[in-house]
């Protein structure tokens, strides 16, 4: 079995703590593609990040199931489609294809993810507002555990004066929104890279 480390899961009036549920992970990696790199906001930091968390899943046995954004402006097989190649999966890892913000429709992702025996999903990728958070909120809804990875996440560059926020203001955003999300029978958690831990 691949397990994240045993997390502590919170009571329901938020004193004390249950006992540790040990969790089936997957790392879960999201349109880390060139042409979405290149509009994103530190792309190389990342990167970097998510980078590092393949190299420790990968160490511990733990899957990494990569998805592939494809559709108009970023067709299949052009070079602006292809995975950067500092995470650009490796024979025998999983690979998903969306062609919507939603990682679950039409894909066969939830059908891989029960076949690992996968129970929690650990979420990194682009872009934060779009498709990491409408995958993290259907993961929950397929009935995963989550794990939103903090500083493994980020958003387009917006021009001075656009009506969005600042990249760093949404991930911001984003983070403290899960941080405080609650759904019944899920567990949710907001981790920096540096605080994931898989072990077998």
């Amino acid at each position: 079995m691949h397990r994240a480390a045993e997390s502590w899961r919170r009571s329901e009036g938020g004193c004390g703590y249950r006992e540790p549920v040990p969790h089936t992970s997957a790392l879960l990696v999201i349109d880390m593609q060139n042409d979405p790199m290149g509009i994103a906001h530190r792309p190389v930091e990342t990167i970097a990040v998510i980078a590092g968390l393949r190299e420790r899943a990968k160490a511990a046995g733990v899957p990494v199931v990569t998805v592939q954004d494809h559709g108009s402006g970023m067709e299949a097989g052009t070079e602006g489609w292809q995975v950067v190649t500092q995470l650009a999966p490796t024979a025998g890892e999983s690979v998903v294809h969306k062609t919507s913000p939603d990682s679950f429709l039409d894909t066969d992702l939830d059908r891989t993810l029960r076949e690992l025996g996968v129970t929690e999903v650990v979420v990194t990728g682009f872009a934060t507002e779009i498709c990491v958070d409408t995958t993290a909120r259907r993961a929950l809804g397929h009935g995963y555990d989550l794990v939103l990875v903090a500083d493994g996440h980020t958003t387009s560059v917006r021009p001075d004066g656009s009506p969005y926020a600042s990249p760093d203001a949404s991930i911001a955003h984003h983070n403290e929104i899960f941080r405080h999300l609650r759904f019944p029978g899920r567990h949710v958690r907001v981790l920096p890279a540096s605080g994931v831990e898989f072990r077998v």
